[in-house]
């Protein structure tokens, strides 16, 4: 499989082309899931309602009965609770990795294997998280590897 991207001229609207000899089942629904993904929600802080971007969520954590959303240096509350925001999330590179966590996979740095068969996750702003141990599995098929030691 090829895949081709290129920049749109400045106004233009995006556009995505599929060329296959056959259509499946799998491929609609994929393009269908991306069309009608949303990108965009909104957080909570000091009394200001911010208009945010999931692809810049390092992880989202469920505390308190409350969940946050944490970016490089910032944390906002959202109004959304874990099992939803993990739906919300299925089209995108997200992972449950704790019963309080979900975790972006793309600003995973590097994983550390753990006692107990945990991992820790050293995310690209410098924290780290906990995958417990019944998603490690998870994890290693979404990353498509065998057995960490």
């Amino acid at each position: 499989m090829k895949i081709i991207i290129e920049s749109s001229q400045p106004g233009e609207e995006d556009t995505v082309i599929v060329r296959c000899a056959q259509p499946d089942q799998r491929l609609i629904s994929m393009l269908r899931l991306f069309q009608a993904a949303k990108t965009e929600f909104t957080g909570y802080l000091d009394g200001r309602i911010i208009p945010l971007n999931y692809q810049d969520v390092f992880y989202f954590e469920a505390n308190e009965n409350r969940v946050f959303a944490y970016f490089y240096s910032e944390v906002y509350e959202v109004k959304y609770k874990l099992y939803e925001l993990e739906e919300l999330l299925m089209s995108f590179d997200f992972l449950r990795c704790s019963k309080s966590m979900i975790v972006n996979m793309e600003k995973i740095e590097y994983l550390s294997p753990l006692f107990g068969g945990k991992l820790e996750a050293h995310l690209k702003n410098g924290e780290k998280v906990i995958i417990s141990r019944q998603y490690v599995q998870c994890l290693k098929s979404k990353l498509g590897i065998g057995e960490v030691k």
